[in-house]
Formats: structure tokens, sequence, C-alpha cells
């Protein structure tokens, strides 16, 4: 321990940057996704089952990296060697716990701002296929019974259990590489179905996308190859993402194509003739407003 310890009391200043920066790079990247929810008061057009597999394959992977035995051997030299040298050991953990808080703050604002249809507000894309708030109470609370239980089977092998750790990461790991794998399929079929973005924040996923896979290469030369079930679930993610992505931009170019067209031909090409009261024929623009008072004039 003591050897290895040694390797730690003076990080690689490449390593330890770019890990830093990877860091901050986490937590800048998931702010606009935050925002654009709060902003648009409604997490319309984002998957609950995109949530819930997204929070429990964060919670897999947070728990693979406390598990395996590598990460808790950086974290244990930490008695023994400085305070840097114990946060530069530490970044690994930091990384993918500040992934996981920022996807779980997600998680509470899909419940928080989960549009509710009312008489007098409508959903903006009405399909029987459309999720209830019923679902969305039932995903928050699988994954915070999911964390819940994470937690313990965790403690019990580190008490119980020592001698199987590498094991129980393996799990972990692998576990989480399933739920990522699939994660992003509900969500990239929720968008083409809808055939618009939604709340999805598209700067996040210009950030996240190629930032998994200089994730990726940081994790894989810190862990190795050993630690495959931790940098694989990533590696996943990154491609599922890009293809989001490239369907997220086509949408979104398209609907500022027809916004262009529609304000190019706005209400000053939709006049119409219409005779007022005193029988003179006059042009008129055909606006909502127009319409809605021809309408309470024909009453």
């Amino acid at each position: 321990m003591v050897d290895y310890c040694d390797a730690l009391r003076s990080p690689n200043a490449w390593n330890f940057a770019l890990s830093l920066f990877i860091l901050f790079g986490i937590l800048v990247s998931y702010l606009p996704q935050h925002y654009r929810i709060i902003a648009r008061r409604s997490s319309e057009g984002i998957s609950p089952y995109f949530v819930l597999l997204g929070t429990t394959s964060g919670t897999f992977a947070f728990a693979n990296i406390l598990t395996l035995p590598t990460s808790r051997a950086d974290l244990a030299c930490c008695s023994k060697i400085s305070a840097f040298g114990c946060f530069a050991g530490a970044l690994g953990v930091a990384q993918i716990g500040v992934q996981w808080s920022c996807f779980t703050v997600i998680l509470l604002l899909f419940l928080l701002f989960f549009p509710r249809a009312s008489p007098l507000s409508p959903p903006r894309h009405p399909t029987s296929a459309a999720p209830s708030y019923r679902t969305a109470v039932l995903v928050v609370g699988i994954c915070i019974t999911h964390i819940f239980l994470t937690v313990i089977v965790h403690l019990i092998f580190v008490y119980r259990f020592p001698s199987q750790l590498k094991a129980c990461a393996e799990f972990f790991g692998i576990a989480g590489t399933i739920l990522a794998a699939i994660q992003f399929l509900p969500q990239i079929y929720t968008t083409w179905r809808l055939q618009a973005i939604g709340s999805l924040s598209i700067p996040m996923m210009c950030i996240q996308t190629p930032g998994s896979f200089v994730w990726v290469g940081s994790l894989a030369g810190r862990l190795g190859a050993a630690g495959w079930s931790t940098w694989g679930i990533y590696l996943v993610t990154g491609v599922l993402q890009g293809i989001l992505l490239i369907m997220a931009i086509g949408f979104e170019m398209r609907d500022r194509r027809d916004r262009k067209k529609h304000d190019a031909g706005g209400p000053e090409r939709t006049k119409r003739a219409v005779r007022n009261s005193s029988g003179t024929v006059e042009e008129r623009q055909d606006n909502e407003r127009t319409a809605l008072l021809g309408g309470e004039g024909q009453n």
C-alpha cells in the first residue's frame, strides 16, 4: 500500500489538468438542460423512461467506482499523502459523483415541471401515447428506491464480504452499462415521434457528446483495462447521445426554416377583402384577431 500511495504523492500534471477540466465540464454541460426546463417551466418532450434509465445507470456507475478496489485504494491513501495528492487521486470518483448529482437534478425537475393538461392549457403535442403525471411520479419513486437499495448492497459487501468487492463492482458496472446502452433509445423514439426537441437542450448534448469520449480516455488511462466496467458506460452513451444530437439538430433547423417561411409570408401578405358596416369593401389583415372579430360579427 505504501508503494501504491507513493505513486499518488506526485500526480501527473497533464492527467490532473485533464481530469479537473472534465470535472468542471461535466458540471457546466448539465446547466443548459437545467436552465431550459426551468425557463420553459415544462419537461415536455423528455421521456420518463430516459430519465428512469439515466438515473439508475448513473447510480450504478457511481456505486461501481466507489466499490472498485482501485478507487478504494486511492481514497485509502488520503491519510498517508498530501491533500493535493488526495484530491488528484479522488478526481475520478468526483467526476462520476458530479455526473450522477446533475442527472438527479434533471429527475427532480422532470417531476416538478411535468406538463399536466388542463382545459385552459392543453398539451402542446397532444397524443394518446403521452406519459401521465402518475407515470412521472412512479419513475421518481423507482429511482429513489433504487438509490437506497444500491447503497444497502454496497455497504453489505464493504463490511460483510470485502473479498468480493471486485465482483460487486463489476456487477454494478455491467448493470449500469446495460441500462446506459438502452438509456437513449426511449428518448430517441420520443423525439422522433414528436418531431420536436421539446425541453431537450441541444447545447448540453453538444458539450456532452464529444466530452463523453474525452472522459472515456481519461478514465481508461486512470483505471486501465481492468476498469472497463466503469468507462464502458460512457463509451456507449456517447455514441447514442450523438445519434440523438444529430436528430435534434435536424428538427431544430427544420423548425427554424418553417418559422422564417411563416414570417416571410406573414400578415402583410394575407389580406382579404371584407365589407364594412357602410357597405364599402376594404382590405383587412387576416390575422387571429380579425378572425375572432369576424366570427363575433357574424353571430
